[in-house]
């Protein structure tokens, strides 16, 4: 009975600091402090393209992305487009830019208990994302979460049904400020199944070899490359 009271007074720590996206907690969720502006609630509207979105890349299909870290260690990673095809495409897009060789892992949560390794952001910091060249702001995608037997993802809020991707031991999804559409090009890889995510943050992939090398991932160290190996045809631009 201590041990289940102690448990959920932890998850109720990190649930409570989840939309602080400036916060130093070692406990805050996933989170792009980018920007800390909220929106308002919508109803959730599936859709059955993308087209809503246009200037945005998507992948229609699977693709393969092969990350080298801690020097010479490789990750492959099977990114899914069938469920989170903006997600997944923006991802791509940018490991085809070559934009996240050479930066590092900001932020790496094993204690309480395993939770994640964090990178992506070009500032090192926790407060940066992807500007496209000649622009002066940020490309950020909207939240786009899948729920388990629909036709087509939710856009722009989340969800309460249990979603087609889940947030399982070596998942990878996208960090975000509170703002549900500001995820820009930082991720994050879980180190265990972390329920209360679903529907709170958009999955678009998970480690398919390599998945004890995100256990020795510290704080600091970097992305020493990541190219796509495979489904780059299945990339819309």
């Amino acid at each position: 009975m201590q041990k289940s009271f102690q448990r959920l007074i932890v998850v109720s720590l990190l649930m409570g600091t989840l939309i602080l996206g400036a916060c130093d907690s070692p406990k805050r969720p996933p989170s792009d402090s980018s920007t800390s502006t909220p929106t308002s609630a919508s109803t959730p509207a599936p859709v059955s393209n993308t087209n809503q979105f246009p200037g945005l890349p998507r992948l229609n299909g699977k693709a393969t992305v092969l990350m080298t870290v801690r020097g010479n260690k490789q990750i492959a990673i099977e990114l899914d487009g069938n469920n989170a095809p903006i997600t997944a495409g923006n991802f791509v897009d940018l490991v085809q830019k070559g934009f996240y060789n050479g930066l590092n892992f900001h932020r790496v949560v094993r204690q309480p208990q395993p939770f994640v390794v964090q990178g992506g952001d070009p500032r090192g910091n926790g407060t940066g994302g992807y500007v496209p060249a000649g622009s002066s702001t940020e490309r950020r995608i909207p939240l786009e979460i899948k729920p388990k037997g629909a036709a087509a993802p939710v856009y722009g809020q989340t969800i309460t049904d249990m979603p087609e991707l889940q947030h399982k031991r070596g998942t990878i999804a996208m960090a975000r400020s509170q703002s549900p559409d500001s995820a820009s090009s930082q991720f994050y890889f879980t180190l265990a199944d972390i329920a209360f995510l679903d529907g709170n943050y958009a999955v678009f992939g998970e480690i398919v070899t390599g998945l004890d090398i995100i256990d020795t991932i510290q704080q600091g160290d970097k992305i020493t490359s990541a190219k796509v190996t495979q489904g780059i045809e299945n990339l819309k631009k």
